[in-house]
Order: structure tokens, then sequence, then C-alpha cells
């Protein structure tokens, strides 16, 4: 009872290995910056393509995501990559990932 209680001890405190490492299972989604007039925030459009449940036709959804941009580097028009993140305000629940491509 005694070897079960220490190699379960040993195995729970162990740092986590290459292979056990913490996977992050925040979302990520690309879109396009509609606005960057506020500090440190862009408003970002994503387009999602979604099947109709009844007449199977595909359908354009876009959302608005308010991206905290901490450097301020997203114009307007660029293509841009965003995670999901914690709370940052009462909007702003995503962060910017990197520029994709920059507008022309």
């Amino acid at each position: 009872m005694a070897e079960n209680e220490a190699q379960a001890a040993t195995t729970n405190s162990a740092p986590p290995t290459e292979a056990q490492e913490r996977v992050n299972r925040r979302r990520i989604r690309e879109g396009t910056v509609v606005e960057n007039h506020m500090d440190k925030t862009a408003v970002v459009a994503v387009v999602e393509r979604v099947r109709h449940a009844k007449y199977a036709k595909t359908v354009q959804r876009t959302r608005r995501l308010y991206v905290h941009d901490e450097n301020n580097e997203a114009a307007t028009g660029d293509r841009v990559r965003v995670a999901e993140t914690r709370p940052f305000s009462k909007l702003k629940r995503w962060r910017l990932v990197e520029v994709l491509e920059r507008a022309r």
C-alpha cells in the first residue's frame, strides 16, 4: 500500500515531458481588421461559412471580434490571426497573434 502511494506521489509531481506538455485548446481565427481607432484595440471581422440546417445551402456569417492589440500594429484592411484569451475588458476576449497580410 505504501509503495502505491509513493508511486502516485512521484508520477503526479513530476514535471511534464515533451509528450505530456499542456495542450493549448484556445480557439484561433483569421479575419480582416475593420476598425482600429481605439488605443490597443482593433475590431476584426471573421467570416465563417456554415451549412444551413434546413436548406443545406452554404451561408456566410460575419462576427465582429474586439481584439487586444498591444503595440497598435494592426491597420484597417490587414488580414490577421487572433487567439482566444482571458477577458481584457467588457467586450475584448481575443488577442492579436500576428499580421498575416498588410493592406495595400
